[in-house]
């Protein structure tokens, strides 16, 4: 089951941010599943209906992002991935005019799978380090 779950979340990290495909948001996102700490630490998104406009809004805001697996690590129905983020700043989907500046911005993910579909995901990311380098001059 380990090795399925290591699949199931390198697609979705493939598919979902370096493809922005929100088709596989609905496939694989159980529709009561959670997603905690996105966009903001204290956000709780249920299920891909919520999900898929914040998803949008970034993918608005940010061109080029591509999401690296650092680590990724997998037990039973539980995966823990350290992953970097690289982004262009193209878009206006912040509430500012686009820099054109990349950044990049580290991040985690701990994920639980059940019947092939995330319920739950605990993500916590460094956006900080990005508005940083996108207001330095």
């Amino acid at each position: 089951m380990s090795e399925q779950n290591k699949a199931l979340a390198k697609r979705w990290f493939e598919e979902v941010w370096n493809q922005g495909k929100q088709s596989t948001i609905e496939e694989l996102f159980h529709p009561k599943g959670k997603a905690y700490g996105f966009p903001e630490p204290d956000s709780v998104l249920i299920g891909p209906e919520e999900f898929k406009p914040v998803h949008r809004r970034f993918h608005d805001a940010f061109s080029n992002i591509h999401l690296t697996i650092d680590d990724l690590i997998a037990e039973g129905d539980k995966v823990a991935i350290r992953w970097t983020a690289t982004v262009l700043h193209t878009g206006d989907g912040l509430g500012f005019p686009a820099t054109k500046k990349k950044a990049a911005m580290p991040g985690s993910s701990f994920i639980t799978i059940r019947n092939g579909q995330l319920t739950d995901a605990w993500n916590f990311m460094d956006f900080t380090k990005v508005m940083l380098a996108l207001q330095n001059k």
